[in-house]
């Protein structure tokens, strides 16, 4: 089928449609990225439009983009304020492992390409069901906290809750990362302290990880995790992206924190 009927110019406002883009051939047609871009490398050359609440609405125009893609509510005042100015926009707003699947086939399919959509998914597939047959022989689960930030406290959004548990973990706010707004994820100090973590896993979108900070809370000094020096940083744009990246990459990182020993 001709090209012109699939876009032919992409801004992409969020992390996660670069690279799905990138791994399914069609970089190409990335005009403008979020400023907070770092996969794949190549992207870094692309105009900077957008930060992840604000964006250069006029040097987004001037790109004349066919489609401009973004994520979640959080970026719906940018999405108005484009479709005001007359561009097509779609905004994705998935939580689960499941959703980012999902998100594959769509756009994939929306710029023309399902068959190497299709092709991502299964390799997405693989690499989550690698990990799975390397968990089967452990015995023990260690629980884990993910901090997402830490004033306030918030706890895993649900896609990465799910990369801790395929990764042989156990979310100690599982249930809670189903929250569909950051709010819903918020916790407190005497409830990290009651569950007791034998992980610390420090993830701050914007900011770099403070790791004596964990040491230093009131209260803490007796949690497992504290004790053994069991407490990371990990990259938000890996598990903090909505994409392929938190199973291509983050189940790997992941596995290796909670079952190896240095």
């Amino acid at each position: 089928m001709s090209s012109k009927f699939y876009p032919r110019s992409i801004v992409c406002l969020t992390e996660e449609s670069v690279e799905v883009l990138s791994l399914i051939g069609r970089l190409d047609l990335v005009k403008g990225v979020s400023a907070f871009v770092k996969r794949p490398e190549e992207a870094l050359q692309i105009p900077k439009v957008s930060y992840f609440t604000s964006s250069n609405l006029e040097k987004i125009v001037d790109l004349k983009p066919d489609l401009v893609l973004g994520f979640s509510d959080i970026q719906k005042d940018i999405a108005k304020d484009l479709i005001g100015l007359g561009l097509n926009v779609f905004i994705a707003n998935h939580r689960s492992i499941e959703g980012i699947l999902d998100y594959v086939m769509m756009l994939s399919s929306l710029v023309g390409e399902r068959q190497a959509g299709i092709d991502l998914v299964d390799r997405l597939n693989r690499k989550m069901d690698q990990i799975q047959n390397l968990v089967k022989s452990i015995n023990h689960k260690p629980r884990v906290y993910f901090e997402e930030w830490d004033d306030p406290m918030i706890s895993a959004i649900q896609w990465v809750s799910e990369i801790i548990e395929l990764a042989g973990g156990n979310d100690i706010f599982h249930d809670r990362s189903k929250g569909v707004l950051a709010k819903d994820r918020f916790v407190s100090s005497a409830e990290i302290v009651e569950l007791n973590p034998e992980v610390i896993i420090g993830c701050w979108c914007g900011k770099k990880v403070n790791l004596n900070h964990f040491k230093s809370r009131e209260n803490w000094s007796g949690i497992d995790a504290i004790q053994k020096s069991m407490i990371y940083e990990v990259e938000p744009e890996i598990f903090l992206q909505p994409g392929p990246a938190p199973i291509l990459d983050g189940l790997d990182r992941l596995y290796h924190i909670l079952h190896t020993r240095n």
